[in-house]
């Protein structure tokens, strides 16, 4: 490598651009190489040889937002048994800032999301406590003679694939002829019904019903809601309870786009587990659907139905070909829980045999964790968890919490005592924001220092390392069991741009580096953030979704040795997590084998927002590599540049075939991401 010498990166770009937050010297380059001249880049084989685990390309599930009801879980229906204390007040309240009405339904004893089917039929319904099939309380509808009476919720459907709907309510009858009418109507239109069957509540106690909806073709638009409606009419009363409407394409309750989705991604782990870990309970998710209670999800403040559980999730697990890797709950939870959730999942998965990954709890070093642990008691109660687990099951694999970025060294010495034992991996979280020591700092310094921040990464998992080999635990790995870029503005990188995707691709090379050290890798999350989305009832993937895809899609096995000439830049002031990056690379590049060793693969993030890199390959040292090789490209029109519910394509892994050899030049465009698969052929 050339020496490095820095100078101020208003040289090479136009002052308008970078003035503002480059002015300070925050933010310095490299030397830039003679005009004209491609970066060279040289690949061989290293002296020692060094595996990199599939386990590296894995991704992450956890009840948030809509990850699961309303995105993975095919269910459209929110608050399916009509309960109060769902959602957190914040939460609530921004519901009904968001849409009036529901504030004025709750005045009628409507729990949200429920409306009536018009306002104008007055309070003719009831919320009825200790009488109902499921959870807490049910619905008591009364309607008028020769008069509707009904409740409504907005839903989306996936109707430009599916029409057809079926579903399930209790009821109970308490008097009269109870004809219970189940539609769907154009939203905010109640007199128009798009589909409608009639179920009679024969019986004077509770007892569940099966229905049917049909849609007509074009009946919805792309992207149109509509209204699900249960109506009463005549003298008779009934109370509804626990109501579900599923599209017939649902996999086993499952939104089958998002498992197409999911399966391709190619995830070998998808952990369960997250801040909800500390107060979950697994038995509240097994047994009949019917029967499991709605309650608060209490790190999230919204509802968790329970519906969604265990078998639920080893299902989904099976379905995209993953393994299930599961965090237990160190908060509320007790040791023969955690040693009784073991036992279950083992009984239910694969061949009985058990030897699957868990995780002892999530950031117990954080107090917004419920039931959190000092950190002198963090080691026993790790010990304690992972001796009842492996009672259960000595082959079971065990991740410690580590601790989270700058904080690991304290608490990772307290997990590193002899206190704490039986463990194999200890994690750690690397989620990234916006927030930089620079005062003033403009968004075109946010962002560079937020795209370095994955190459200063190296430099905190070599001190991870040298902590454990300290401590005599030479053989310890480590395991990010969450990575993530969230900001909270629209003009700076983030977990759905491309920025985020640059920030993907440049996280994953640093683990593949250090893949020694690292075996476990999962991104946030396989549903939402980084990963997959349903927004209206449409699904599509992030940008960093298609990194993800992309690099375990190629398979790589053998990690190679590259050395290359690419201009750099370091930065001072940055962000919170890891200030001072040096030498971060504009064109990123990482290079494998796969496991037959078929295939060259190359992994080539450009940081530079502006510049298209040109490089030149010498792969003379491996052997021989060349051919029509396959290349995916991740780019877009710029790094705020995302996908989704009216364009869930703009930005996707782009597939073209190419001629590659040894001493050939290829351009790598600016603000992208590059999958080079290239033949090896055999002498």
């Amino acid at each position: 490598m050339p020496p490095i010498r820095t100078y101020s990166l208003l040289a090479l770009v136009s002052a308008s651009l970078f003035a503002v937050s480059l002015s300070s010297a925050q933010m310095s380059e490299s030397a830039p190489l003679p005009a004209g001249r491609p970066i060279a880049i040289r690949v061989s084989r290293p002296q020692t040889p060094q595996e990199i685990a599939p386990t590296l390309f894995s991704s992450f599930l956890e009840p948030i937002g809509h990850s699961t009801y309303g995105g993975l879980w095919a269910d459209v229906v929110v608050n399916p048994s009509f309960e109060e204390g769902l959602w957190s007040a914040e939460n609530l309240e921004e519901q009904w800032n968001a849409d009036p009405d529901l504030r004025a339904a709750s005045s009628l004893g409507l729990p949200t999301p429920w409306k009536p089917l018009d306002f104008a039929e007055g309070s003719r319904y009831a919320p009825i406590r200790g009488d109902a099939a499921n959870s807490a309380q049910s619905m008591l509808l009364m309607p008028l003679p020769e008069k509707e009476v009904g409740i409504r919720e907005q839903v989306y459907l996936p109707a430009a694939r599916e029409l057809q709907y079926h579903g399930s309510i209790w009821l109970k009858r308490i008097d009269g002829p109870a004809q219970v009418r189940l539609s769907l109507r154009r939203s905010s239109r109640p007199a128009e019904v798009l589909a409608e069957t009639v179920l009679t509540a024969s019986s004077a106690g509770w007892n569940p019903y099966e229905f049917h909806l049909a849609l007509k073709p074009d009946t919805l638009a792309s992207l149109e809601p509509a209204d699900f409606a249960i109506s009463l009419e005549g003298n008779s009363r009934v109370l509804i309870d626990n109501v579900s409407l599923f599209p017939d394409d649902a996999v086993d309750g499952m939104d089958p786009e998002v498992i197409a989705l999911a399966r391709a991604l190619h995830s070998p782990l998808v952990r369960f587990g997250g801040n909800f870990t500390s107060a979950y309970d697994w038995h509240d998710g097994v047994g009949p659907a019917d029967k499991r209670v709605s309650m608060l999800n209490l790190a999230w403040g919204i509802p968790e139905y329970n519906t969604f559980g265990t078998d639920e999730f080893l299902r989904f697990c099976a379905l995209i070909h993953a393994q299930p890797q599961i965090a237990l709950n160190l908060g509320t939870g007790r040791t023969d829980q955690a040693a009784a959730w073991v036992r279950y999942v083992n009984a239910h998965w694969g061949d009985g045999k058990g030897g699957l990954t868990w995780e002892l709890g999530n950031e117990l070093w954080g107090s917004y964790q419920v039931g959190y642990p000092a950190p002198a008691q963090a080691a026993r109660l790790t010990a304690a968890n992972s001796e009842a687990v492996h009672g259960v099951d000595p082959a079971a694999h065990l991740i410690a919490t580590g601790g989270d970025g700058g904080l690991f060294h304290d608490w990772n010495a307290q997990m590193l005592t002899d206190d704490a034992k039986d463990f194999e991996y200890l994690s750690s979280h690397f989620i990234v924001n916006e927030g930089v020591l620079l005062p003033n700092a403009s968004d075109d310094f946010r962002t560079m220092a937020m795209l370095a921040v994955p190459w200063g990464l190296s430099g905190r998992i070599d001190a991870m390392r040298q902590q454990a080999v300290a401590a005599h635990r030479p053989d310890l790995k480590f395991a990010f069991t969450e990575w993530l870029m969230i900001t909270d503005s629209h003009t700076v990188p983030n977990y759905s741009n491309l920025g985020g995707a640059i920030f993907a691709g440049g996280f994953l090379n640093t683990m593949m580096r250090h893949a020694d050290t690292v075996s476990i890798a999962d991104m946030t999350g396989i549903l939402e953030f980084g990963g997959i989305w349903k927004k209206r009832g449409q699904v599509y993937p992030s940008p960093a979704y298609w990194v993800l895809r992309s690099y375990a899609q190629a398979g790589p096995h053998f990690l190679l040795r590259v050395q290359d000439d690419s201009p750099t830049y370091s930065i001072a002031k940055g962000l919170v997590q890891l200030p001072d990056v040096a030498h971060a690379p504009y064109l990123d590049v990482v290079a494998a084998l796969s496991e037959d060793q078929s295939k060259l693969i190359l992994f080539c993030v450009n940081r530079s927002l502006t510049r298209p890199e040109q490089a030149t390959l010498d792969l003379s040292a491996i052997g021989e590599a060349s051919g029509m090789a396959g290349i995916t490209t991740i780019q877009g029109n710029g790094i705020l540049d995302e996908n989704n519910a009216y364009a869930p394509d703009r930005i996707s892994g782009v597939k073209h075939t190419e001629a590659i050899r040894s001493g050939g030049t290829y351009t790598f465009p600016n603000a992208s991401i590059t999958v080079m698969e290239i033949p090896m052929h055999a002498h």
